[in-house]
Formats: structure tokens, sequence, C-alpha cells
């Protein structure tokens, strides 16, 4: 026989709660309400919401294994003679590119081709030549050996079809490089250790694994390079701008506006 609830009065109410006397019934929050304030940064950085992202030490040890990797794969596109350079350096960025995906969902470095996107990537490309048309006047002022070193980097792609450069640029070396550097890379450092932080220790590792080609221009042009898509990307958190950035702005200064 069931009582009725409301005959019973507030104390017959709290004896009769399932939790027993002095337990009243605990309000339940709305689905997802406590588990949106567990999670206080995964609305500011990319991945934030993961507690697995670059917390555990075999996290660490996996990010500093596929850097290793990538400044391998540098050291033989600039260092060592072979093969076309713009087919070494496209496969090195889609060798890290696809590792990249494989330890990341791919739905979590896209992002919508929207007007926003368009906006910044063209844009922030059409800016960034301008930096290295004046950083490359500059140079030649004060440095005597800028001519030659810009000239050197050139001169490696020398032997390939301009078309050939530009398909390779556009679809396979600009968004491969992103994909990792900036999408797994720059995201994993900004988790661990903060938005800028992440973002200056990615463009020392990206401006460090140029050194191998003991061109000075080059390390500097990577490092001004890796701050500005960097920036962008941490600021905004949104790798499709970025990745339209590169592509378009390699395209232009290596195979339709080259700065020699």
């Amino acid at each position: 026989m069931v009582a009725d609830r409301s005959a019973l009065g507030p104390a017959g109410l709290q004896a009769a709660s399932p939790h027993g006397p002095g337990r009243p019934a605990r309000r339940r929050r709305p689905d997802g309400q406590a588990r949106h304030r567990l999670r206080p940064l995964a609305g500011r950085i990319p991945g934030a919401g993961r507690t697995d992202v670059s917390r555990r030490p075999s996290d660490s040890l996996l990010l500093a294994a596929t850097l290793l990797l990538a400044a391998g794969l540098w050291f033989i596109t600039f260092a060592l003679k072979g093969p076309s350079f713009w087919v070494k350096i496209s496969i090195s960025a889609a060798t890290l590119a696809l590792l990249a995906l494989r330890l990341d969902p791919p739905g979590r470095v896209g992002g919508r081709l929207d007007a926003r996107t368009w906006l910044t990537g063209l844009g922030s490309a059409a800016a960034l030549y301008l930096i290295f048309w004046l950083g490359r006047t500059v140079s030649l002022a004060l440095f005597d050996f800028a001519g030659d070193q810009i000239g050197a980097i050139y001169h490696k792609g020398e032997g390939t079809p301009a078309w050939v450069i530009a398909l390779l640029l556009f679809f396979v070396t600009g968004p491969g490089e992103e994909i990792y550097w900036r999408g797994y890379l720059q995201r994993r450092l900004m988790v661990r250790f903060g938005r800028w932080p992440g973002w200056a220790l990615a463009t020392a590792l990206y401006a460090g694994v140029h050194v191998s080609s003991m061109n000075f221009m080059l390390v500097g042009a990577a490092a001004v390079a890796g701050a500005f898509w960097g920036a962008i990307y941490a600021q905004g958190r949104r790798l499709a701008p970025v990745i339209l950035s590169h592509s378009v702005w390699s395209t232009v200064i290596f195979a339709v506006f080259p700065l020699r």
C-alpha cells in the first residue's frame, strides 16, 4: 500500500526519502552541467578538455619521438643529396601529417572553409609575403652573405618545373607541415605549458630543425614564418586558415613570384 505523500508533511517526507532520515534527496544537475564545470579549459585551447593530451609520461615520450623523426626527415631533405628537393620535402611533410592524423582523430585538425577562413588565410599569406619582401631588402643591405644564402634556397629546387612545385606546395607540403607543426606539436605544447609558452617553444623547434641546412637565412625565415602561423593558430585555435595561409604563401613565394 502506497502512502499519500502529501499527508506525510515535511518530517514524513524526510523519513520516507530513499536517502534516509536527515538526508534529503539531492537535486540533480541538468545533463552535462557537471561535466562542463570539470573542463574549464575546453573552450580555450584545442584539446584542453582531453585529460590524456600531453599529460602522461608516455605522451611526452611520443611527442619527443615524433620530433626526432621530424629532425631526421629535415636533415635528409636539406643536408643530404638525392632526389628532387621538392619531392623530399613533400614526402617528409606528408609523413609527419599522416602520423599526426594517426595519433589524433582527423576531425580535430580540420576546420570549415568559411568566409572567415578565406579572409584570414589569404590576408595573412599576403601580409607574410610583404614581411619577407621587407626582410629580404633589409637583409641584403645588412649582410654580405644574405644574397648567396637566399639564392641557395631557390637553387635547391632547380630542375623541377614550376607547376610541379606549385602543386606540391599547395596540396602536400603546406597542409602537411601545418597539420604536424601547428595542429599536433604546437597544440600539445600549448596544452602542457600554456598558450604562449607553447607557441614560443613550438616556434623554436620549427626553426631548430632547419639548422641542418646550415643556412642562416633559412633558419631565420623558418623562425619568422613559424612564429607568424603559430600566433594565428594560438589566437584563433583554428587550423584551416593556417593551412590555407601556408599553402598560398609558399606557392607564391617559390613558384609564382619568387624573392630571389
